[in-house]
């Protein structure tokens, strides 16, 4: 013969439960004012780094005709909360099927790629399309311009177009 011995378990009840909780909540509550008031009282400044980091630029890229520009200036903003390294911007002339990359590196041989830029910086670059159109004449009938910036580590930051001539299709 078998016997089967069963015992039920009794878990703690609901209204002890809230109250662990509500105690808790109570010291974490309190810990968080003594810190608050201990800052005023020493005058320190604590500066909060961001929960969530978001990197975030702001590209704007102007022309300086409305058809067939000669410079090109492109304006890169940082509006995230964290600070950004910027790699060497990429320029694509962009046909409807063909399309060229150029990395830009700096003006008048002066290199300042990889750039850092702190929250709120802004940098501004100016480009001579004429350098481009001297190395290659075919670069004159593409009709639209995009710069694409990535950073260092190498994910996407943004990119920015303009169109340099009229077109039938804005593609």
């Amino acid at each position: 013969m078998q016997y089967i011995l069963t015992e039920n378990v009794i878990g703690p009840e609901g209204h002890k439960l809230l109250w662990v909780g509500g105690f808790i909540l109570f010291i974490i509550l309190i810990w968080g004012i003594s810190v608050k008031l201990k800052l005023k009282s020493t005058g320190q400044k604590k500066y909060k780094t961001p929960l969530i980091k978001r990197k975030r630029i702001n590209i704007s890229v102007k022309k300086d005709r409305l058809y067939y520009p000669d410079f090109l200036e492109l304006t890169i903003m940082n509006t995230g909360n964290t600070d950004v390294d910027i790699d060497n911007p990429l320029l694509v002339f962009s046909n409807y099927w063909i399309s060229r990359k150029f990395r830009l590196k700096g003006t008048n041989s002066y290199n300042f790629y990889p750039l850092y830029l702190s929250k709120g910086e802004k940098h501004t670059l100016n480009i001579d399309l004429n350098r481009f159109y001297n190395h290659d004449k075919s670069l004159k009938k593409f009709p639209r311009v995009k710069i694409v910036i990535y950073e260092v580590n190498g994910p996407r930051l943004g990119s920015g177009k303009v169109m340099l001539r009229k077109t039938l299709f804005n593609f």
